[in-house]
């Protein structure tokens, strides 16, 4: 029986890699990848096997219990198993589910840490999540719950907040997420910034307000996968850049 690696491979830039997923990539006997490893891809050795796991809203090559099935399996046959994510797997990367799976069927894992692109895509626009007198705290959201499962987003607390909101996959559902705030008391000239595609040559930003981003964002055909950010922090860029 094989171990299994959780690996985080961060935003998508190779060079945010850490050094020891690196190794990592090169060590493993097969890497499970999905759709956000972008560039990532790049360093992966052509004599490895890869299995392309990627998912999207609309579409699943794999669904989540085949991939941890897959896992299972992959465990059984190899020796070190690398199961690469964007981001870091413990952040709506769903690791802790095949991290849960994989200890209940007796399999050997190690979760590798990535940085998350709830923090390295705003980073790379000059907006700081956090900032001396403008944001003391930082809440990291998905903006695309499960469609059968109860709303667990308590929206009248993040309206109320005085620090940064998050928010990941949240474009599909830019209309009822901005609604909710709106109605939930955050104000409208809240200023919002969407950066499609981080690190990537299509790399966009979009900003507006939350009175105003469904307009704009509409207007410009922002696309997923994108990073929301809501809070004052977004107008600390006009001075950083």
């Amino acid at each position: 029986m094989g171990k299994v690696y959780l690996v985080g491979a961060g935003p998508g830039d190779p060079e945010l890699l850490s050094l020891k997923a690196y190794r990592l990539i090169k060590e493993a006997d097969v890497i499970l990848i999905d759709n956000l490893v972008l560039g990532v891809k790049e360093l992966i050795p052509e004599d490895k096997k890869v299995i392309d796991t990627g998912k999207t809203a609309k579409k699943h090559k794999y669904t989540q219990d085949a991939i941890n099935e897959l896992l299972i399996d992959m465990s059984a046959k190899y020796d070190k198993v690398v199961r690469l994510k964007g981001g870091d797997p413990y952040i709506f990367g769903r690791g802790g589910e095949e991290a849960a799976v994989l200890k209940a069927s007796g399999v050997d894992f190690e979760v590798v840490p990535g940085i998350t692109s709830a923090v390295a895509v705003p980073a790379s626009f000059s907006i700081p999540l956090t900032f001396r007198g403008i944001s003391s705290s930082v809440t990291i959201i998905t903006g695309h719950e499960m469609e059968d499962k109860e709303e667990s987003i308590n929206w009248e607390a993040l309206a109320n907040l005085k620090g940064t909101l998050v928010i990941l996959m949240g474009v599909g559902n830019l209309v009822t997420n901005v609604e909710a705030l709106l109605e939930h008391g955050m104000h409208a000239k809240t200023p919002v910034s969407m950066i499609e595609k981080g690190f990537t040559a299509d790399a966009r930003l979009t900003v507006g307000t939350l009175g105003t981003i469904v307009a704009v964002a509409a207007k410009e055909k922002v696309n997923p996968p994108a990073v929301i950010v809501i809070g004052d922090v977004v107008n600390v860029r006009e001075k950083l850049t």
